[in-house]
């Protein structure tokens, strides 16, 4: 009787131990960048706590590896980056948390990859991601007053269910609000409230995830170089995504670079060195020289048959309004970067951008060349933003979607014949519009 006793009161303080390690949780683990050999993982607490990832290969369960143990702290927003470092290339693993050295249980499966080692050996992998920018959560006290301005997270779900490879966010990935961009209190308050919402977690914890930003998730609205807190904002910014890396040259900023498969991804900022919109004296700069130039170095030695440069704001409309951050706004510095990676005959150019609450695709046709395509993904869950009565002289007939909306790349076929489809979903994930592009009709026509 007594060692039944025992038992029972064993029991209960194994159980009330894992509910409190349950109950410590906060946010994540979420996925970040994959490369061959190590993967990042991040997790936020809800106080200080010891934080480690155990994983396995799926082809061989019982042989468990682990991340440091690391402890979150108040000056991170309780939140670590776990680096899975005993990995192999082309791989699928499955992991699990602790908190305290107690498991956390999720109701859905855990999972990372890394990427395959398929140079010299094969065809590059079939593979996909999914895209999609200004996600808003509405929190009512500091909300303006009336209709709440985000709704449909269950499009969340809807991008779970595509199982995409990786989902790369295309900014106002949260939206700041007046009472969150003056102090380090209300960033770090305004990230976590978006990252925790629970129609999230399942895309965290199963997907790569990379981020750019644009103004709402770097400061008020419209905001531009100017803007006195950016390198709080920035701060933040490093802490709750889990990116390749952060700037270019020794520079702050967000500026990052990956690779999946055979694409590669350029990771542009728009707002750490943007010129404000109304100057009218100096020179206008959206990326500025440094970045550009660091840009077209990569862009050249790139083999890539689709070199994404990914980008907060429209690069190819040509409407000129003063409400459209788009890159018409600096036309000097358009005509400059559009120029340089035609002058430097970079073939395979697709520009990747969110913004403007509406989505569409965005052709320009140029003399003796292959045509640039521009692919405006947008919006998630912000209030949506009619583009019907814009004239976009540029958008492809049969691509405006004025609603909520999020859309998968999906790359296949052999090396030097790779297609690309993109297909546009509803919240439902139920298909709006599709678009393939073969890499042979980016390529210089001289050739």
């Amino acid at each position: 009787m007594f060692r039944r006793y025992i038992n029972f009161l064993l029991m209960l303080i194994i159980l009330s131990t894992s509910i409190y390690a349950q109950e410590l949780l906060q946010s994540g683990p979420m996925v970040g960048y994959s490369a061959m050999r190590e993967v990042a993982i991040w997790v936020q607490t809800k106080q200080s706590a010891n934080v480690k990832i155990n994983y396995w290969n799926i082809n061989e369960p019982s042989k468990k590896y682990s991340t440091k143990e690391l402890m979150t702290k108040e000056e991170n927003a309780f939140s670590v980056k776990l680096i899975a470092d005993k990995l192999e290339p082309g791989q699928t693993y499955n992991y699990e948390l602790f908190i305290n050295n107690e498991i956390v249980k999720r109701d859905y499966k855990l999972k990372f990859q890394t990427q395959k080692l398929w140079q010299w050996r094969e065809d590059p992998p079939e593979f996909s991601f999914a895209t999609g920018s200004c996600l808003y959560i509405n929190e009512e006290i500091y909300d303006r007053p009336g209709k709440p301005y985000g709704s449909d997270y269950e499009i969340l779900t809807s991008i779970y269910e595509k199982s995409p490879d990786f989902m790369l966010w295309l900014g106002d990935n949260f939206y700041y609000r007046e009472a969150d961009w003056d102090s380090w209190t209300g960033i770090i308050h305004r990230n976590t409230h978006t990252r925790s919402i629970p129609e999230l977690q399942p895309m965290l914890g199963s997907m790569h995830h990379y981020a750019i930003w644009d103004d709402h998730d770097y400061g008020p609205n419209n905001s531009d170089r100017g803007f006195w807190n950016k390198n709080r904002t920035l701060n933040a910014f490093k802490i709750f995504w889990p990116n390749p890396s952060f700037g270019i040259n020794g520079k702050p900023g967000i500026t990052t670079y990956f690779q999946w498969g055979d694409i590669d991804f350029f990771l542009m900022d728009n707002r750490y060195y943007r010129t404000a919109n109304d100057r009218k004296t100096g020179n206008k700069e959206l990326l500025g020289d440094e970045q550009i130039e660091w840009l077209l170095d990569n862009l050249v030695v790139s083999t890539a048959p689709f070199k994404f440069i990914v980008i907060g704001g429209q690069v190819l409309n040509p409407v000129e309004k003063n409400y459209l951050e788009h890159y018409s706004m600096f036309p000097e510095e358009k005509e400059k970067l559009l120029s340089l990676i035609e002058d430097e005959g970079i073939e395979g150019v697709v520009f990747l951008d969110g913004d403007r609450h509406h989505s569409e695709l965005s052709m320009l046709e140029r003399e003796g060349t292959y045509p640039l395509y521009d692919f405006t993904i947008s919006s998630l869950t912000a209030g949506v933003s009619p583009g019907k009565d814009e004239a976009n002289t540029l958008r492809v007939e049969g691509t405006l979607s004025d609603q909520h909306n999020f859309a998968v790349f999906n790359f296949s076929g052999p090396r030097k014949n790779r297609t690309l489809t993109c297909t546009v979903y509803d919240v439902e994930g139920k298909q709006l519009w599709s678009y393939i592009i073969n890499e042979n009709e980016l390529k210089n026509k001289h050739k």
